[in-house]
């Protein structure tokens, strides 16, 4: 079999694609002719394909580096699904936990192993990689290795250290938000050999982007959702404004629910899962939404408020029309915008002495001693931690992050969100149980017979699906768990929705807190800096929309969209108003009563009045007042999208 057919194979055996999409086929010949590679894909270019197809068609297990825990547990998941043995290793993990996979991932037959940039410096890891077959280096979101990117993260940093003990093995770099500065930083920190960039343009040619300025954004946002049907996003900065938001929209029968990261996992699963289905409408959420989610009919995406990049903006209006069919990417702007804006990005520089401050406090709320808790996890429950020392809880969340920026600790939402199990006993072991304690035997069997691999490594289970099969309650099953965990018969790591902080280094004295420039004063002007990029965006009524994010991103040459706010403002001014009536008037005359073909529709208007006759049209096709269809054109009423 030779290489083609390698790859194609694959595509099709488990993605069910019988063609690469445009660019990734390129980006994975160059990764298996083992060249370093920076691939710049925008948002829902299939960036993953790119690495795991190589990495299948390679001996060995790929390194995957990713800063987000939900993405790499959904990619896990999914790989999983189709039968390749995947794993995870993430800051919400116990010691345990961590030891296994990494034990599988050296001696087992597992082709992935995703974990954050963290995890490359500890000795667990770095005694475990001499002795997996590494067959590629995998670097998602790789903008945060840059600090002129817009997620700069330290910890990246750390990854071309491990390249001298990996010689050979190639790294493949994604992003799909890097401007010129970024996209040259990022091959210069991970020392590639040469510079490589693979990229496919960021021109979304179905995607229109609009802004609007109003004083009464609800409202605006309300016409604009009546007017475009089909599923949509709307994003606000605030977790208690997505739930005002959404009762309003149900308030006015539009089918609408809520997201943040500061709801339970399984809420927050059931309310992702009720909007791809298509059960609700519309969803209103915090920037936590939509990395990783793959839905492709999505028609719009609306900001209530203005993001802080243009790169969060670009990633985020991006999830509207992967399907290539028409979507619309609105912003809504008004008169406070610009204070709005800054105050938030401000926020995320509290004073050095607040952080220092919420670091001691930490300490002190999880009786840590001088000079102990590296590498050590605790459960740290935020609203009772800000309660408690009397912090606003943002405070503590954005120092928090900080703190993770000087890589003393990481701090994980979510908790455990799932329950796991691994079965440490071996099968006499666990038969002369069943004989002892009878009342455990079904759940041991259930156990056996619902999960696979269980005696290998950590399983993720359902305590409510364990009780469903052996006719008892879920608290009983809890149970029992717990006490073959007590027994040692299993390790049971039970679900719960309380956040955990891994210190990452020994607690510090305050005389020894000192905090890096790089980290707080340079990218506090970095934030400034590109906060105004998004302002001149918002302000800009004389540019394309599309032409501004692109040249932004160092596409210089793009053409004008033609569809656009500003565009087609454009275009109804280069007609004197009162001629653009009259033409549309005659227009609507005619097609509310008849289908008619171009031709047809021309021979309504003199010679010279056909390329303004052809400019009202595209105006009209665009904003979908006339529909084409087999070549015929008609009127829709009230289909209007000039909000």
């Amino acid at each position: 079999m030779n290489a083609k057919a390698d790859i194609f194979q694959l595509l099709n055996k488990y993605w069910g694609y019988k063609e690469f999409r445009p660019k990734q086929e390129e980006i994975i010949r160059a990764v298996l002719n083992v060249e370093d590679t920076l691939a710049l894909l925008p948002t829902g270019g299939g960036k993953s394909i790119c690495f795991q197809i190589p990495a299948l068609v390679k001996e060995g297990i790929c390194l995957v580096i990713s800063p987000l825990i939900a993405l790499m547990q959904d990619q896990v998941d999914n790989l999983n699904k189709k039968g390749i043995k995947s794993l995870a290793i993430h800051s919400g993990m116990s010691k345990r936990e961590i030891d296994i996979s990494l034990d599988n991932a050296a001696y087992g037959d597992y082709k992935f192993l995703y974990l954050s940039p963290e995890r490359l410096g500890t000795p667990m890891f770095q005694e475990r990689l001499h002795k997996m077959k590494v067959n590629l280096i995998a670097v998602d979101e790789a903008h945060c290795i840059s600090q002129w990117g817009y997620d700069f993260r330290p910890s990246y940093l750390k990854i071309a250290s491990i390249r001298d003990k990996l010689k050979g093995i190639p790294i493949l770099a994604l992003t799909a938000t890097a401007t010129p500065n970024v996209v040259s930083d990022i091959q210069d920190k991970l020392e590639f050999k040469t510079e490589s960039v693979i990229r496919k343009s960021f021109y979304r040619p179905n995607l229109i982007y609009v802004v609007r300025r109003d004083d009464n954004p609800l409202e605006k946002l309300l016409k604009i959702i009546r007017k475009v049907n089909g599923s949509a996003i709307v994003y606000v900065s605030s977790r208690s404004k997505c739930k005002q938001v959404s009762i309003f929209l149900n308030q006015q029968n539009i089918q609408s629910d809520f997201y943040h990261a500061g709801l339970g996992y399984e809420e927050r699963m059931q309310k992702q899962a009720k909007w791809i289905k298509g059960n609700c409408r519309v969803i209103v959420a915090t920037n936590a939404f939509g990395m990783g989610i793959d839905k492709a009919d999505v028609r719009l995406v609306v900001h209530l408020d203005a993001p802080e990049t243009l790169e969060a903006y670009f990633q985020e209006a991006g999830r509207a029309g992967r399907d290539g069919k028409k979507a619309y990417a609105v912003l809504i702007s008004n008169s406070s915008v610009s204070n709005n804006l800054e105050k938030r990005v401000l926020q995320k520089y509290p004073e050095i002495e607040l952080i220092k401050s919420i670091y001691l406090a930490i300490c002190n709320y999880l009786q840590i001693p001088y000079g102990s808790a590296k590498d050590n996890l605790y459960h740290f429950d935020l609203n009772e931690f800000a309660e408690r020392y009397k912090f606003q809880k943002t405070q503590c969340l954005h120092a928090i992050r900080f703190l993770e920026k000087e890589e003393l600790l990481q701090f994980n939402f979510s908790g455990n969100s799932i329950s796991k199990v691994h079965i440490i006993a071996s099968p006499n072991e666990l038969y002369a149980h069943q004989i002892k304690q009878i009342n455990h035997e079904d759940v041991i069997k259930a156990l056996l017979r619902l999960y696979g691999g269980i005696m290998e490594d950590y399983v993720k289970i359902s305590e409510h699906e364990i009780a469903r099969l052996i006719s008892k309650n879920k608290n009983s099953v809890s149970k029992v768990l717990q006490r073959l965990d007590e027994l040692n018969f299993i390790n049971y790591i039970e679900k719960t929705e309380v956040s955990s902080i891994l210190f990452l280094k020994d607690r510090l004295e305050q005389k020894s807190l000192r905090f890096s420039k790089s980290n707080y004063a340079d990218r506090k002007q970095i934030g400034l800096s590109k906060m105004k990029s998004v302002l001149m965006y918002l302000n800009d009524n004389d540019k394309c929309r599309s032409q501004s994010l692109l040249a932004y991103f160092g596409e210089k040459k793009s053409n004008r969209c033609g569809r656009c706010d500003v565009c087609i403002q454009d275009k109804k001014v280069s007609l004197k108003n009162e001629e653009f009536e009259n033409i549309k008037n005659k227009i609507k005359q005619e097609l509310k009563t008849n289908q008619l073909t171009l031709s047809q529709l021309m021979k309504l208007f003199p010679e010279n009045k056909i390329e303004n006759f052809k400019e009202v049209m595209a105006f009209l096709v665009d904003n979908s007042q006339v529909k084409l269809s087999k070549g015929l054109y008609s009127w829709e009423a009230n289909k209007s999208i000039v909000f």
